[in-house]
């Protein structure tokens, strides 16, 4: 990214009238040399003018005359004049001022015999400045010295004279800012200006000091008072080091500051490092060798109390300030060197803050550079042994180096990882420069290499350290550790957080692999550069290719965005090769349906090589060797999204914007356009958009140049040449214009609607929509018609459609729209305001976009009065002139506002009468939203109405209160959904109970709501009641209509409005001025006032603190937010301190549990929690954040349980603090603020949860889960239990070091507690929140034996938690032990927990505490085998300790539920292939586990019913059955031979438990699709079994094991025909007799998804053999149609999806044999049937199922496609719907069923019958108006009527006109005249009907009733296309 350079800001140079005077006086002496006049009167003239860069031009002009002055026009008075000027000029200057830089120029160029003087003037006026500075001064002052520094040797020469005084300066500024920073606590904007004040004196001084070295050395052994004033410097760096009210970079700076001054005073001797060294180890004892007064000020940094941070400061400072370039120059520099990591890694555990993480990590990266200076070229010679030996690798210092490295390298802030990456680096640079007479890594760095291959590939940190490997070592290195290192990589590019990481390492991989190859090539001159090149193809490219052809689309993503590119760069010719590649495999690539194919990476490679400018284009467009032109053509129609879209880019990407687009580039757009407009994926739009942006910046970059080069061009032939292009060029814009007006239309779906409306604004935006002869003329396409149908859009349920509509009409030509004519306005404006005071809450959205229309138009106030006079309404615009051309805008805004306000205060008053009139005739809500959305449009900073603005803020405010007032006790009640009987008859009634209910209902629930009850008192105040509802409550007039009001209607009336006044009132903060007065100063004219924002904000603080439900309180917080951001920014101090106030407030009052307290007391406190977010999330993430450390203390203090406040009393505050600490937590705005306090938010929550209060414990269950989230981050996998979703042990306690104790405390506690001897249940509050917790972590293979923060320890506890009584306790401490345990340590700990099982049946056996053992060998050996895949070490004893045990699987073991876990720990050991024990332990394991097998009940059929079952046996009988599974179906052969092995399925398939038999056709069903391919029955299916697979599926029960059997018998279907045997019965059934079954089974199973599909889907494999084999005969007939009419059932749209995607596979696998087949099997009207179903649900509206059926294309017969899908099997629904309507037209030829089947389609065209639409449609409306107001119509996301119709219609015509030519010369019959005059007859009455009910509508029916007018457009569209066809129909055949 190119980020523009600021550019200076240049002021004038302008003084105050007294010096200025004076000036201009001494420069106005008559007299003198010329030359010096001249400079004078140059410098007379800069003074006058007022123009800064004129000042510049003569400032120089003066540098250069003062330079060319000789020694003897010497004239005092004048020069000095000059002088004096130039001088005052500077110092008067600010910093980066270029005028500043041109004096500093002219004074450097003064003659050598004249820089005294100069030097003199510069330092009195300096001096004058430093003398006597106002506070308001020193930040100027600091930057004028800086300056004088900064390459001004005159101003450094006269900083050295005024050294002292310059000193004394810089500690007096200091000493003030460190004053003035206890009084801006709480003002963010005055702390920041403070920090970066304070932070520019401590760095000046610091440079004051470096320049002035020689100077403070020598000066500070006879001048006092110059090493007084170094003392107090030491002092202020001191204090601002150890002051945590300064941010980290200027504590910081001052710790480099304490060392520099240290080393100036002392030199660069051995004295200086001891001092240091004592300093970092806060001790007294090495500072005698340092002067006196340094050593007293350097004791306050000795004491033990003393922060981390300290440290951190001070070894940053020795780093940095102190030379390491050589050998170190003392002992006492080596100490200090191996000091220094030392001093940081100790700190490393007790650092918090991620800020503080970030420096330490900074701080160890500048050591190991330091270490490597001393280390390089030959100081490494001279540096001692001992420090070699302990910098090297393996020294105890190098092994904590890299333990702190594993420790971050996963830390969330880029700038800790990237630190971290970088020391790794140069860590090991550090061992190879010791060992540097090994050429080849040593045995350090590849068992470090090993380790690092060991580790999850998810670690981030591991590509970082391979990275640095590669620099160092080369490719070839760790190709020869894992030669499979690229293929690897590009797995892993489908992770989109892993992506970039392995992009970059596979960048560094091949780039070093090519340099290798080359290298060794030129060296040995044995290979060719092909031989090389072909090395390398075949380790980067092949893979490549290999991925991109049968992966994923969705994983292949990041590959185009990451990878491609830069290996594309890397290697140019290899494109070649690709291509070569690609096209080679496509004839024999076949498309799948998820991976992209040769077709779609060809186009991947391509589109990638054109924007990287590798593939060269011709004139005539792409290379035809390259891109064959018909693949472009099928790629751009493919039928995944990623292949079209990398086509189009293809077509549109180029590397240079000025690229002419091509008359064929233009052709494939025109191809790709339409088919591609309607995509519902939000990133294909989103990439479409893109790419037209670039293609029609090339159009418009191209033209300019074409247009440049007319001019230029002497040739006839090439101007006509560019002039062709740009002809092209408008043709094409033309036409694209044209192509996307026409799809909005009335109906159109959402996704074509947002992708035209994005298209157009982008042709508005680069060409604009002009008629001037000097562009395109687009202007011209723009018809009345497409404007209208734009501005409908604006009536669209989406808001992004609105949005975008709005914004295209403003850019269209007004004479389209004609809101130039009043009756057109009006209309408009009538519709807005009628739309504003709708009940359906999204017409208030399209209202405001409709004003926000009208707002640019001049005649808008006459619309308004008029609108106002039909309404009686008493409205006054505020000025009856009409106002200039500038102001309309703000003239418009400022009428429509008071108009609606006007509107709003009547209803706000009726409302206060009668709400319930008001929610079901005048919603307020939407007159308070358009005046919202009408004052986003007006700049507020320049207006011109002030007064009447101001006027107008505070009517609006006042309002807003009014209507919150009428709202509120419905939104604050405890149960507003409930609050209007739904069966009172009258509206008098109704408004009377509603009084009732408010005044029971109020909110007077306090802080006493966990402790005690109320009940609702119906009968003590019904006379005040009575009396209420008689003074407020009027009847509404409703013209003698009676209306029925909900209480949804009035729920979404209160809660919509109090939204909608919480956004105006934030949106006036956020947006106004404003307006107050300072203290001898006028008035700053702004619109809002100091003490309307404190109201507004104390309106927030009653509604958050006070309301109940979330939606109350949410709408509360987003205006509130914006109420605290404007406060934040504002320059007023009052303002800025109120954030702090009202937080201190609030804490407080949370603090107190007093009942009385009007805080809001739910189990969530409602708004609380969000009140002091937005406070606290206004604070400046650069700042101190003092108000967030303050309260998060203060939070966590009252979280934390304590024995002093176990009362009733103390409940309610803890609540609240666990609430608000989980809303901190969760807030992402906080950033790495937050981090600090997660531990002791985790503390809180564990003990919490020990609470015997339900509502602490519910709510520390809360705050545990958010800390979960934000510590080990959102869930990256599918596996909860992945490590992904989890942390090393190291990290965690690394990040958070104080939980290693707590939970490792906890866990004893809870451990002890756990013991189950007694039989009873003994559960710790908070054990399973620790397991929890335990489970997320485990041990790093980069982990040492000795690590202090090792999980170890946890161990023994996590194993004892296993004895616990209760299941899910003994499950979690199963599954928390896993990662704890090494891989290389999994057989020694499962063999110890199996030598403690029992060996027999012994008395007083403890199961819980068997069951939890064997849980754990169990998890511990599938984990082991998941992720070692090899066997166990050998000699480990496991297989010996389980046969010893083997009578806990027997009937031996009383206990079904551990002889079921013995059972599956052996299924573990004998059941994969690959086994964990050796071959002949595995065997005898089998043998024993297989005779236990055939002894059970399983087997020997003598399972006891269901009713008798204990507990637990269902799971033992499901690991009987595992075993089972393994003998017989998934490894029989490794079983061995036993007798009854072949009759294990039959026996498992017959047990009565459903659950058996359910897991073993689930098992069957994967082994079967697993040999799909063999097309062959397997050998494990005997005939038994297929004849028992066949009678279940007529006598299972179970509907689940039913579905399953129907699923498995379809798979057996594909291989051959099924056995139709009733084993039961012991009778044959005949095909008819399966078919009938099957037809009743999927009939009467509808309702069960799983069951139809399985049905239907055997049910059509079935029918399509019946029809290839031509067995047919009636009955077989019927039930094919009975077959044929199931299947059109199942295409509805109010069927599951998964129902439709089972009918379009079943379609697409039967287009050969029904659809298509020339002998119409079905008949033509099934076969029709079926041709509609498979239309529908290629428009259906889940995309998977669209894009399924469009896979009927690929069985179609190829002759019979049309030629631009000819070839290609995967199209895109659009595009497939096309071909199928062409495809169907031509087999009715084919049947020779023209009229016939034009009849069926004509019907189709004309839709169902409507004849009770009229009817039913007052009534749908009625219902849409009461009964469903978040209901906003038919949500059209892809579906289109319209164009299904006009598609139809095309290609019916064109099919008659071809009939026309070949028809043969049969009459038509009888039968079809008939119905060709019944359809007549029904389309003419459609077709008046629908014109009758369109002129009924109201005016401009698109936005009153959209839905009702798009249906009556349809129904006219219809009938008039099915007329037309009919005629022409009729007109063929006579």
């Amino acid at each position: 990214m190119v980020v523009k350079k600021k550019t200076p800001k240049v002021e004038a140079l302008v003084l105050d009238d007294e010096k200025l005077h004076l000036l201009l006086a001494s420069l106005s002496v008559d007299g003198g040399h010329d030359g010096i006049r001249q400079v004078a009167n140059t410098l007379h003239t800069c003074l006058e003018l007022k123009e800064p860069v004129q000042q510049i031009q003569l400032v120089k002009k003066a540098g250069l005359l003062l330079g060319a002055l000789g020694e003897e026009t010497i004239d005092g008075d004048i020069l000095e004049a000059c002088l004096q000027t130039l001088v005052l000029g500077y110092i008067s200057l600010q910093a980066k001022n270029p005028l500043r830089r041109a004096i500093s120029s002219a004074l450097c160029t003064v003659p050598t015999w004249l820089q005294e003087r100069t030097t003199a003037c510069l330092s009195k006026c300096l001096s004058d400045s430093l003398s006597n500075p106002t506070p308001d001064q020193y930040s100027h002052v600091v930057n004028t010295i800086a300056g004088c520094m900064d390459g001004f040797p005159l101003g450094e020469r006269c900083i050295n004279e005024l050294l002292p005084e310059v000193l004394q300066f810089l500690h007096k500024g200091l000493r003030e800012y460190f004053t003035q920073n206890s009084g801006v606590a709480g003002r963010h904007i005055a702390q920041a200006q403070l920090m970066h004040s304070c932070l520019a004196a401590v760095k000046t001084s610091m440079l004051v000091i470096q320049r002035c070295q020689e100077s403070v050395s020598y000066a500070t052994t006879i001048h006092q008072t110059l090493k007084d004033t170094l003392s107090s410097l030491l002092d202020c760096y001191i204090s601002i080091i150890t002051d945590e009210d300064f941010v980290q970079a200027v504590q910081s700076t001052s710790g480099m500051a304490v060392v520099l001054l240290i080393r100036s005073v002392m030199g660069c001797g051995d004295d200086v490092a001891s001092v240091v060294c004592s300093l970092l180890r806060s001790s007294v004892d090495g500072l005698d060798s340092a002067p006196v007064w340094i050593k007293q000020k350097c004791e306050r940094l000795c004491t033990s109390a003393r922060q981390p941070g300290v440290s951190i400061y001070l070894c940053h400072g020795a780093l940095a300030m102190l030379s390491w370039k050589g050998s170190p120059a003392g002992p006492h520099w080596e100490k200090l060197l191996l000091l220094v990591p030392n001093i940081l890694l100790d700190l490393d555990v007790s650092v918090k803050e991620s800020s503080s993480v970030l420096l330490v990590v900074r701080v160890l990266m500048l050591w190991s550079s330091a270490a490597l200076d001393c280390l390089q070229g030959k100081a490494q010679q001279l540096c001692a042994l001992s420090l070699q030996q302990s910098l090297n690798g393996g020294s105890d210092l190098h092994r904590r180096l890299l333990e702190h490295i594993y420790s971050h390298w996963e830390h969330p802030l880029d700038g800790v990882r990237h630190q971290t990456c970088s020391l790794f680096h140069n860590l090991i640079l550090i061992h190879q420069n010791i060992n540097s007479s090994e050429a080849n890594p040593d045995s350090y760095v590849l068992e470090l290499t090993q380790r690092l291959f060991q580790l999850d590939w998810h670690m981030r940190g591991k590509y970082g350290a391979l990275s640095c490997l590669v620099d160092l070592y080369g490719t070839g290195y760790l190709l020869e550790l894992q030669p499979e290192l690229p293929s690897c990589l590009l797995g892993l590019m489908s992770d989109q957080p892993l992506a970039p990481y392995a992009s970059d390492l596979l960048e560094k991989l091949f780039i070093s692999h090519k340099e290798q190859l080359a290298a060794e090539a030129s060296v040995g001159k044995t290979s060719t550069t092909t031989d090389w090149m072909d090395r390398w193809h075949r380790m980067w490219v092949t893979p490549l290719l290999q991925v991109l052809c049968s992966a994923r689309v969705d994983d292949t993503t990041y590959i185009l965005d990451y990878f491609l590119p830069k290996l594309l760069r890397c290697s140019p010719s290899s494109l070649s090769h690709m291509v070569r590649a690609l096209q080679n495999k496509l004839p024999c690539c076949k498309d799948s349906t998820c991976s992209r194919g040769a077709l779609g990476a060809l186009m991947t490679c391509l589109r990638a090589a054109r924007s990287q400018g590798v593939m060269q284009t011709t004139a005539e467009g792409l290379c035809e060797e390259l891109v064959p032109f018909s693949l472009l053509r099928q790629a751009l129609i493919h039928k995944h999204d990623q292949v079209r879209m990398d086509a189009l880019g293809l077509v549109c990407e180029s590397h240079r914007s000025t690229e002419v687009l091509t008359s064929q580039e233009m052709d494939l757009i025109r191809h790709f356009l339409l088919p591609n407009l309607n995509s519902q994926s939000p990133n294909v739009r989103q990439q479409v958009v893109s790419l037209f942006k670039k293609m029609l910046c090339r159009v418009k970059d191209s033209r300019q140049l074409l247009l440049k080069r007319q001019s230029q061009e002497r040739e006839q032939e090439q101007r006509a040449k560019d002039q062709h292009i740009i002809c092209l060029y408008k043709e094409f814009l033309h036409e694209l214009c044209s192509k996307l007006f026409d799809v909005l239309l009335p109906g159109a779906s959402f996704s074509k609607c947002i992708m035209s409306l994005n298209l157009l604004g982008l042709l508005a935006e680069l060409f604009t929509f002009g008629a001037g002869p000097d562009g395109f003329a687009l202007g011209e396409v723009v018809t009345p018609t497409y404007a209208q149908n734009v501005l409908y859009c604006v009536a669209s349920n989406f808001m992004e459609v609105k949005l975008l509509a709005t914004t295209l009409l403003w850019k269209l030509p007004l004479s389209a729209l004609g809101l130039e004519e009043q009756d057109v306005m009006h209309g408009l404006l009538q519709a807005a305001l009628d739309l504003s005071t709708s009940t359906k809450p999204f017409d208030s959205v399209t209202a405001a976009h409709l004003l926000s229309l009208l707002l640019h138009q001049p005649n808008l106030r006459q619309a308004l009065l008029r609108c106002a006079q039909e309404q009686g309404l008493d409205f006054q615009p505020p000025s009856s002139s009409l106002p200039p051309e500038p102001n309309v805008q703000e003239f418009n805004t400022l009428s429509v506002i008071q108009f609606l306000l006007c509107c709003l205060q009547s209803e706000v008053s009726k409302a206060e009468c009668c709400l319930l009139q008001a929610a079901a005739s005048y919603p307020l809500y939407g007159r308070a939203h358009c005046i919202t959305a009408v004052l986003r449009n007006i700049d507020t900073e320049c207006l011109c109405h002030t007064e009447e603005w101001r006027r107008l803020v505070s009517e609006l405010i006042a309002t807003c209160y009014r209507l919150s007032d009428v709202v509120s006790p419905i939104v604050q009640s405890s149960s507003p959904e409930g609050l209007i009987p739904m069966d009172v008859g009258t509206v008098t009634d109704t408004s009377a109970g509603l009084q009732r209910i408010l005044h029971e209902i109020q909110p007077r629930d306090t802080n006493d709501f966990f402790n005690c009850a109320r009940e609702l008192d119906t009968q003590d105040e019904v006379e005040d009641q009575e009396e209420t509802q008689t003074t407020r409550t009027v009847p509404p007039d409703t013209g003698g209509e009676g209306y029925r009001v909900t209480a949804q209607m009035v729920l979404v009336c209160c809660w919509r409005s109090m939204k909608e006044v919480a956004m105006l009132l934030g949106q006036l903060c956020q947006s106004l001025p404003l307006h107050y007065s300072n203290d001898n100063t006028r008035p700053h004219p702004g619109l809002i006032t100091e003490e309307q924002v404190a109201c507004i904000g104390l309106y927030f603080r009653q509604q958050l603190l006070q309301s109940r439900h979330r939606g109350a309180f949410e709408l509360a917080y987003v205006g509130f937010v914006r109420l605290t951001d404007m406060l934040c920014r504002s320059g007023r101090k009052v303002l800025q301190q109120l954030p702090a106030c009202w937080l201190a407030e609030v804490l407080e009052e949370v603090k107190s549990s007093d009942p009385s307290s009007k805080l809001c007391a739910t189990r969530r406190s409602a708004g609380i929690p969000f009140y002091i977010q937005a406070l606290l999330s206004s604070e400046p993430k650069s700042s101190s954040c003092s108000l967030l450390k303050m309260t998060m203390r203060e939070l966590i203090t009252l979280a934390m349980p304590s024995a002093n406040r176990n009362t009733d009393a103390s409940t309610v505050p803890q609540v609240h603090a666990l609430n608000i600490l989980r809303a901190l937590y969760r807030d992402t705005r906080l950033g790495e603020n937050i981090i600090c306090f997660v531990s002791d938010g985790m503390q809180a929550a564990v003990l919490g949860f020990t609470s015997p209060i339900w509502a602490v414990r519910n709510s520390s269950t809360l705050l545990f889960s958010t800390l979960i989230t934000r510590i080990f981050g959102v869930k990256k996998g599918r596996d909860e239990h992945s490590k992904k979703n989890r942390m090393t042990g190291r990290e965690f306690f690394t990040r958070f070091p104080s939980l290693y104790p707590f939970l490792l405390n906890q866990l004893k506690e809870a451990a002890v507690s756990v013991e189950s001897d007694s039989g009873q249940v003994k559960l710790h509050p908070s054990l399973f929140l620790l397991l929890l917790v335990l489970s997320r972590l485990y041990p790093s293979p980069m982990d040492g034996s000795s690590s202090p923060l090792g999980l170890a320890p946890f161990t023994p506890f996590i194993i004892r938690c296993g004895r616990s009584a209760v299941y899910r306790t003994r499950e979690m401490a199963a599954r928390a032990l896993v990662p704890f345990v090494l891989v290389t340590q999994v057989s020694s700990t499962v063999h110890s927990l199996l030598q403690e099982l029992p060996q027999g049946p012994e008395p007083h056996i403890q199961h819980n505490y068997i069951h939890g053992t064997l849980l754990q060998v169990l998890f511990l050996l599938q984990s082991y085998q998941s992720e070692s895949h090899r066997p166990l070490p050998a000699g480990n004893g496991i297989g010996e300790a389980v046969l010893q045990r083997m009578w806990l699987a027997s009937r031996a073991n009383i206990c079904v539920v551990t002889r079921g876990a013995f059972l599956d720990v052996l299924v573990c050991l004998c059941g994969p292939k690959i086994t964990l024990l050796c071959d002949s332990e595995v065997n005898k394991l089998r043998r024993e586990t297989l005779s236990l097998l055939m002894t059970s009940s399983l087997v020997s059929n003598s399972s006891p019913p269901a009713s008798n079952l204990e507990p637990g046996s269902i799971q033992y009988m499901l690991s009987l059955t595992r075993v089972g599974l393994s003998a017989s179906v998934e490894i029989p052969e490794l079983w061995g031979k036993h007798p009854l092995t072949s009759q294990l399925l039959d026996h498992l398939l017959k047990c009565p438990q459903y659950e058996v038999r359910d897991l073993v056709l689930e098992r069957v069903l994967m082994r079967l699709k697993e040999e799909e391919d063999q097309k062959r029955t397997p050998t494990w299916l005997n005939e038994a079994t297929l004849l028992n697979l066949t009678s279940l599926v007529l006598h299972e029960k179970h509907p689940q094991c039913l579905a399953k059997v129907l699923q498995v018998l379809s798979v057996l279907c594909c291989s051959g025909e099924l056995h139709r045997m009733d084993s039961v019965q012991q009778q044959r059934l005949s095909q008819d007799t399966f078919l009938q079954h099957l037809l009743v089974l999927a009939q009467r199973t509808s309702h069960s998804v799983e069951l139809y599909c399985a049905a239907m889907t055997l049910l059509s494999q079935m029918v399509i053999q019946i029809v290839k084999s031509y067995a047919k005969d009636a009955a077989i007939m019927t039930r094919l149609s009975q077959w044929g009419a199931l299947v059109c059932s199942s295409c509805s749209d109010e069927q599951h999806v998964e129902i439709k995607l089972m009918v379009a596979k079943v379609l697409v696998d039967s287009t050969s044999a029904l659809l298509t087949s020339s002998e119409l099997p079905l008949g033509l009207v099934s076969t029709m049937s079926l041709w509609r179903s498979l239309f529908m649900l290629l428009q259906d509206e889940d995309q998977e199922v669209r894009s399924c059926a469009s896979d009927f294309v690929a069985n179609a017969p190829t002759h019979l496609i049309c030629s631009d899908a000819a070839g290609v099997t995967t199209l895109c629904p659009p595009v497939a719907l096309d071909v199928g309507v062409r495809l169907l037209c031509h087999l009715l030829q084919l049947w020779k069923q023209v009229p016939a089947g034009v009849l069926v389609l004509t019907e189709w065209l004309l839709g169902e019958d409507e004849g009770n639409e009229e009817a039913g449609a007052d009534d749908a409306s009625l219902l849409d108006e009461e009964d469903f107001l978040f209901e906003k119509g038919n949500l059209n996301l892809w579906a289109e009527p319209a164009q299904w119709v006009i598609l139809l219609h095309r290609h019916l015509i064109s099919r008659l006109v071809t009939y026309k030519q070949m028809r043969d010369s049969r009459p038509t019959g009888s039968e079809q005249a008939q119905q060709m005059d019944t359809l007549a007859s029904n389309a003419r009455r459609k077709l008046l009907s629908s014109k009758q009910a369109l002129d009924a509508l109201p005016v401009l029916p698109q936005f009153s009733c959209p839905m009702e007018h798009a249906r009556l457009v349809l129904q006219h569209q219809r009938a008039t296309l099915a007329l037309d066809v009919l005629d022409t129909l009729r007109g063929e055949i006579e």
